[in-house]
């Protein structure tokens, strides 16, 4: 009785395998004649497909969020690393300027002092040149520890700008040729002309046109442009022979003789930087 059972399962298995495999064939052979899935299988492929796209687009976005967050974070960086870079190189420049600015200074003074050959020489800075008396004078940083006298003369690159006037331990006031003082004292100067010495005084100064005017004349002859006008050394407050500047212009009287000569000075008497205080040797 066993063994029937036993039997009897065996046929339902081998039969239930066969009618399988017989399914598998059926399925495959239908699908592969199929151009379409079954309704079933499209169902099932399109909710997949939504799914997908519902949970991949938010992931897309926060990833494109984190990339653009990520490119502006690495802009902002570079575009600091840029400003810094541009900031140094105006500061470089400025640098550069102004140290060629001073090294072209100091080289017209140098040639400037190696043609006081006569006088005793002491080179100095201009320490201050307050507005309210920027044409009258400026103070120097040497004063009578480093022998600076009163009345020494002062030169800055080509030519004379002043005369101290008061000198302390380490600094030093000194009139400018520009100033607008009354009661300065004023400049004794000379000029040339066809062979004839013709002196005067530095009466005033035109702002405007950045001119000396030379009045007090003391001669009739005609006075050509560009003669070099120097100091004349009297009155004994500044030595001879120091360069002022080059006529620009004279004006005349109703007879055609200069009352008053103008003159451009051979410093520059707005850029006073360095200058050298000059006194004769003994």
């Amino acid at each position: 009785m066993q063994k029937f059972f036993f039997n009897k399962k065996l046929v339902i298995t081998l039969v239930a395998l066969i009618i399988s495999f017989l399914l598998i064939a059926f399925s495959i052979t239908v699908r592969n004649n199929r151009s379409m899935p079954t309704f079933v299988q499209q169902f099932g492929n399109e909710a997949f497909g939504l799914v997908d796209r519902v949970i991949s687009f938010p992931v897309a976005g926060v990833a494109h969020v984190g990339g653009s967050v990520s490119d502006l974070l690495n802009t902002y960086e570079e575009n600091q690393k840029l400003k810094q870079q541009i900031d140094s190189l105006a500061a470089d420049k400025v640098e550069n300027q102004t140290l060629r600015k001073e090294n072209k200074q100091l080289k017209e003074q140098l040639k400037l002092d190696e043609s006081l050959t006569d006088y005793s020489k002491i080179s100095a800075h201009v320490l201050s040149r307050t507005p309210s008396s920027w044409q009258n004078q400026v103070i120097i940083s040497k004063g009578s520890f480093a022998g600076v006298t009163k009345n020494a003369a002062v030169l800055s690159r080509k030519g004379l700008v002043g005369r101290v006037v008061e000198v302390n331990k380490t600094n030093s006031k000194v009139e400018l040729l520009t100033t607008q003082n009354d009661s300065a004292n004023r400049f004794a100067v000379q000029l040339e002309s066809d062979g004839e010495v013709i002196n005067g005084l530095i009466t005033g100064y035109d702002k405007q046109k950045n001119q000396l005017i030379m009045g007090q004349i003391t001669s009739k002859k005609k006075i050509k442009k560009n003669t070099e006008v120097i100091t004349s050394g009297m009155g004994g407050n500044t030595p001879k022979g120091l360069l002022i500047g080059k006529v620009v212009k004279t004006t005349d009287d109703d007879d055609g003789l200069a009352t008053k000569v103008y003159i451009e000075p051979a410093a520059d008497m707005t850029d006073l930087n360095v200058v050298t205080v000059a006194k004769r040797a003994d």
